[in-house]
């Protein structure tokens, strides 16, 4: 048995600015720190164990691997690798969506032809980000894998993994920390963007809650 539990990091300021990131290393926000560790404790109550923590080699990732190494008692025992990497958006980066379609229509409208195979400006194709993804699945052992890496990536292994056709796997909604969960052998989704532990109702996770849950009894 391979499973894999795919995170994508925690929140930054580009995400909510709506800025393409790419290959850019941007730091998580305040925002994506407390997403991070509401994930964390999520983890740690659950008490699965993993065989191994990998994460992308970039900033937003690690930070957000951190802090689930610190609540599952797993250390300095993070694996980076860049075959983890979000797709390289090249001359994209930093820009919004309306940035993006007055700069480069002829990209735009490409794109949207093809968007699979289409190159941003400088950078990759989700096929290419695909064979990364594939070359990383492909090396893994037998075990329960914690891999923190970003949408991008999420995406491209549904498509490899579950054999989807056309644009399919552009339909996945994978929040910022959302767990997506795949099992390799057999070639099936368990779960795809879980991010119950943001919902309103995960509030107990919070000391502020659980202090006013005691007054309260």
């Amino acid at each position: 048995m391979i499973e894999v539990w795919l995170i994508r990091h925690g929140e930054t300021a580009w995400n909510a600015a709506g800025r393409v990131q790419g290959h850019a290393d941007v730091p998580l926000s305040p925002a994506g720190i407390g997403q991070a560790f509401r994930l964390a404790e999520r983890l740690k109550r659950s008490r699965v164990a993993f065989t191994t923590l990998f994460s992308s080699d970039l900033r937003r990732t690690q930070e957000t691997a951190q802090a689930l190494a610190l609540a599952l008692g797993l250390g300095s025992a993070v694996r980076t690798d860049p075959l983890l990497r979000e797709i390289h958006v090249g001359q994209l980066a930093g820009l919004t969506r309306e940035e993006i379609h007055a700069r480069f229509p002829e990209f735009v409208q490409a794109v949207t032809r093809d968007p699979w195979c289409t190159p941003r400006p400088g950078g990759e194709s989700m096929a290419e980000l695909a064979g990364r993804v594939r070359r990383f699945l492909e090396q893994l052992e037998p075990g329960r894998h914690l891999v923190v890496t970003h949408g991008g990536v999420i995406r491209a292994a549904l498509k490899e993994v579950l054999g989807l056709t056309g644009d399919a796997w552009r339909r996945f909604h994978v929040p910022n920390t959302s767990i997506t969960r795949l099992e390799l052998t057999r070639g099936e989704a368990l779960s795809v963007g879980d991010a119950a532990h943001l919902e309103a109702w995960a509030d107990w996770l919070s000391d502020e809650a659980l202090e006013e849950a005691d007054v309260q009894r």
